[in-house]
């Protein structure tokens, strides 16, 4: 299976799941020259970004690992071009999430506010 049509499944799973768990969705793939949201949801009032990832092989790491600093500073600039152009978003708390698939798909590791845990 090639990446993109990976990814795309690892976001739909992903989408699911956090839907089932009571999220909104607000966007799919924003994508901005400094970066990509892979889905922005709504879980009361707060914004929540979302990357998703997939470890091909545990030895790669888990896929919060994945989210090195470079990654994280280019979402956190992605996600303020999103709020800048969405004003009334901006007003909410926000945070950043990162579900994680292994190489058994139905493995999901949904780390809330991910970004705190560096």
């Amino acid at each position: 299976m090639n990446m993109r049509l990976a990814g795309a499944r690892y976001e739909a799973l992903a989408l699911a799941h956090l839907q089932q768990a009571g999220l909104r969705l607000i966007a799919r793939n924003a994508t901005y020259r400094q970066g990509e949201l892979d889905l922005v949801m709504s879980e009361g009032e707060t914004v929540v970004f979302v990357e998703v990832r997939y470890r091909r092989h545990a030895a790669s790491g888990s896929g919060l690992e994945s989210v090195g600093a470079a990654k994280r500073a280019k979402l956190v600039r992605a996600a303020g071009l999103f709020l800048a152009a969405h004003p009334a978003l901006a007003r909410r708390p926000c945070r950043f999430d990162v579900v994680a698939f292994g190489a058994d798909a139905g493995a999901i590791d949904w780390q809330r506010n991910a970004f705190d845990s560096f």
